[in-house]
């Protein structure tokens, strides 16, 4: 008997589920659902275009095993389907006595989850990076970069190849469960699924509620702002430069990016972001607003954050605090060598008590599988998400 399954949610997670799905299965029907009116328009194609290595995470979670085993797979399907793509290493750069036992303890885990990662001292940092302020780094050397995209329109081309129903412009507006089916109801009309797998990102805990689930968690969108190098200023930076992070906020901290394009991104800051797809200050929208604030969780968040957080706003607002910012890593950097940038927003879940989900989040229900938690490195480790997602779902 053909199965029917409707993926929800046209970014990368989405994506590689519906390609894994008609791979394993050439027999099944497979309907892409995606709002937008193009694919990746949202985390998958407004992030740093880096391919993490699974550094930072605690050994033996899910971010650490599907990150290293799907930069991997990313990596050979980049390089099948003629996706630009380079395995760059990176640095992270302790530039304080302070961050020095910090470093140490990323360096620990980062050979417990079996990484190639070497200490280096100052000057050894410096044949990588020359211009770096560093008194001591990691170069972790399976991290690379990516054109995320293009990674998806790869996959959009198989997709297409397998017969699968890809549909642009349709939002789940509802859901009727019946004894044997599930009816999705959407902007472009009904869609009945045996399965149906929530991949959509930012709203993810909406069409949850949409479809009958009753998610533990809420998503609070961050919007991360970058900045872009001056062709002249360029030269500053050869690959990745990262901060040492703050291990209880470890996605915080502006890094320094070498993309595929040959061209230099610093960012992101970390500022809520008043409306789901809120790119800018200027972007609100009430209901999407009023979401985050009724939520108990993010204003426990908030109590406890609330410094870190004026911080992650004036940096917001002043090119001079963002380039300090920096400028710790590279001193060389002024405020004029900075352009401004696309900026992105993540997806984060947060839970009743204000706790951050640290790990990648799935929940089922019924005939639905819900991807409650899919931040960074979710697109490094999208191909095998959606091996675990598959092997979830009800027969």
């Amino acid at each position: 008997m053909t199965r029917r399954v409707v993926v929800v949610g046209g970014g990368i997670i989405g994506l590689a589920v519906a390609e894994r799905l008609v791979r394993d299965d050439p027999s099944s029907r497979v309907t892409v659902l995606e709002k937008e009116t193009g694919w990746a328009t949202h985390q998958t194609g407004r992030n740093s275009g880096v391919v993490h290595s699974g550094l930072y995470y605690a050994p033996g979670s899910a971010k650490a095993r599907w990150c290293r085993a799907g930069a991997e797979e990313l990596l050979r399907f980049a390089a099948a389907e003629g996706v630009p793509h380079a395995r760059t290493g990176k640095l992270v750069v302790a530039t304080s006595a302070d961050e020095l036992p910090r470093l140490a303890v990323l360096h620990e885990r980062g050979l417990a989850n079996g990484l190639d990662v070497r200490r280096l001292d100052g000057d050894e940092a410096r044949e990588h990076e020359p211009h770096v302020a560093a008194l001591a780094a990691l170069h972790v050397a399976e991290t690379g970069v990516v054109d995320y995209p293009g990674v998806c329109a790869a996959l959009v081309r198989r997709l297409e190849a397998a017969g699968a129903d890809l549909r642009l412009g349709t939002a789940v507006t509802g859901a009727r469960h019946h004894a044997d089916a599930t009816t999705v109801e959407t902007t472009d009309g009904p869609v009945t699924a045996d399965v149906v797998v929530n991949c959509a990102g930012l709203r993810t805990d909406l069409v949850a509620r949409r479809l009958g689930h009753r998610p533990s968690v809420r998503i609070v969108p961050f919007r991360g702002e970058y900045r872009s190098l001056t062709a002249a200023a360029e030269h500053l930076v050869r690959g990745l430069v990262y901060p040492v992070p703050d291990p209880e906020l470890p996605f915080l901290g502006v890094h320094l990016t070498r993309g595929v394009d040959g061209h230099v991104h610093a960012g992101p800051n970390a500022v809520l972001a008043l409306v789901r797809e809120g790119y800018r200050w200027r972007d609100v929208d009430a209901r999407d607003l009023a979401d985050t604030l009724t939520h108990p969780g993010f204003w426990r968040l908030a109590r406890r954050q609330v410094r870190t957080g004026a911080a992650e706003v004036a940096r917001s607002l002043s090119t001079r605090r963002f380039g300090d910012s920096l400028r710790r890593l590279v001193p060389a950097l002024r405020d004029e060598d900075l352009l401004p940038a696309p900026a992105g927003v993540r997806a984060q879940a947060v839970r009743p008590d204000g706790t951050l989900v640290d790990d990648f989040l799935v929940e089922r229900s019924g005939r639905c599988v819900h991807v409650l938690n899919a931040p960074s490195p979710a697109a490094t480790a999208a191909l095998e998400i959606a091996r675990h997602v598959t092997g979830l779902l009800p027969s």
